[in-house]
């Protein structure tokens, strides 16, 4: 070999250098995610090489998903290598639907990253390498991605809660990984599924990419260049997201006016920013138009609601809401209060809390065979003992109570009288004065709005 020419092996000790230089710091723990394949096998050795000069705290993880016939054999191989490199090795079994509508690559990882986001590490290291990076960029191509799906991989990405995702080979050819692994006689597994072109990636990277490279060799640094150049463009709408939200998104809500007000790319932006900060599957332009056009353009009245997975986009006097998905109520059901200090109703997803109380409330001594309901229509209270019976449906609008908090609102019933509703008031024949014991009822719901992160 020519003395001036630097080995692969050296050449990629000194990428992982690098990458530790700039993104870590001493004692920090780094988790490899090791599937037991060539990449993150080298990745492994790379780090174990370095790990002790950094001072990291370097252990490695592999989830066990039980596709393949061949898991368990991964799984022992995984740890065999651990235990050649004395590194610390923990194995997750995950479950998974084969019939989830999100199928099975998206089920796969969604359930390691789900494992991921609980390990206690500053960092997971991912494997993923140029070609990689380039696949990415292809298959967001084909599904009509935007800006921001084209941008494809950051070599750091960062999660409120949860480790932060790194990957030091993103800007490396997967053949310097291969000959990295073959010079230093490192054992690995295949996964079989790698061959079967019924998968997307599969295909791009067998009957594709081979094409391309016999009439354009360097796709690969010019796919990556753009997925940067996309990545700028993207940090660039963030950034105006993030101006539009400091106007448009109120605590957890969006102001349809200020909406309204914009150009309709501008909006979509604020919108797609909306979703991404709940950490939310992002829509289709076309289904992102749509959810648009309908908070935009409806009636002040008009109370909207657009599924969207496991989230709710709805739209309540002007504002629009994320909430978490919940099952219809059971409104013919009654739940029976036998006296305890509080009350669970996990099919309203809440608790009611019958307190103590000096301040006004209800006669303890009165409050026999009590019942909780659901509305059915044509309640009525009255709890203002100088103002006539009221409907309940035009208390509850006054209190400018949100449709969904309605929906599960508990109602305190004695036998078949309503005698009170939490939040909004008791019977005024059921009151106590103030200087009389009395029990006092709180609804706390669970949290249905979808908060950022």
């Amino acid at each position: 070999m020519d003395a001036t020419k630097t080995s692969p092996s050296n050449n990629l000790v000194d990428v992982l250098k690098k990458c530790a230089i700039h993104y870590l710091a001493p004692g920090n723990a780094v988790s490899v995610g090791l599937s037991g394949g060539v990449d993150s096998v080298v990745l492994l050795h790379l780090l174990a090489r370095i790990s002790q000069e950094f001072r990291l705290h370097l252990s490695a993880v592999h989830i066990h998903h039980g596709i393949s016939t061949n898991a368990d054999a991964w799984a022992d191989a995984c740890c065999r290598i651990c235990r050649q490199l004395d590194i610390p090795l923990q194995i997750h079994t995950v479950n998974l639907d084969p019939a989830s509508k999100s199928g099975l690559e998206a089920t796969a990882r969604n359930a390691r990253y789900a494992i991921f986001r609980k390990l206690d590490a500053d960092f997971i290291a991912l494997a993923h390498h140029r070609d990689d990076q380039a696949e990415t960029v292809f298959l967001q191509l084909l599904r009509g991605a935007g800006v921001k799906g084209l941008s494809a991989m950051p070599t750091l990405r960062r999660d409120a809660g949860g480790p932060a995702y790194l990957r030091p080979l993103l800007d490396i050819d997967r053949s310097a990984i291969l000959d990295w692994a073959v010079q230093n006689k490192l054992s690995w597994v295949e996964d079989e599924s790698n061959q079967d072109t019924r998968f997307t990636r599969n295909f791009l990277r067998l009957s594709v990419l081979p094409l391309l490279q016999r009439h354009y060799s360097g796709w690969r640094t010019a796919i990556a260049r753009t997925a940067g150049h996309m990545a700028e463009a993207a940090g660039l709408l963030d950034q105006l997201a993030e101006l539009d939200a400091q106007t448009g998104i109120d605590e957890n809500r969006l102001d349809c006016r200020y909406l309204a007000s914009l150009n309709s790319a501008r909006a979509r932006n604020l919108l797609r920013y909306y979703f991404a900060q709940r950490q939310l599957p992002m829509p289709g332009q076309l289904r992102l138009s749509d959810m648009l056009d309908q908070l935009i353009g409806a009636a002040d009245d008009a109370c909207i609601a657009i599924d969207h997975g496991d989230a709710c986009l709805r739209r309540y006097r002007g504002y629009a809401y994320l909430l978490r998905q919940m099952a219809e109520p059971p409104h013919g059901r009654r739940w029976l209060w036998q006296g305890e200090d509080e009350l669970k109703l996990p099919e309203l997803h809440g608790t009611l809390y019958f307190r103590q109380s000096s301040d006004g409330g209800l006669d303890p001594a009165r409050l026999q065979h009590i019942n909780i309901r659901l509305r059915q229509g044509g309640e009525r209270l009255r709890p203002d003992c100088k103002r006539p019976v009221r409907r309940v449906k035009d208390l509850l609008q006054l209190a400018q109570l949100p449709p969904w908090e309605r929906e599960r609102l508990p109602l305190i019933y004695s036998g078949d009288e309503l005698i009170h509703i939490p939040g909004i008031g008791t019977a005024c024949n059921w009151q106590t004065g103030a200087a009389k014991a009395a029990i006092r009822i709180e609804w706390q719901p669970d949290a249905a709005v979808i908060e950022p992160g």
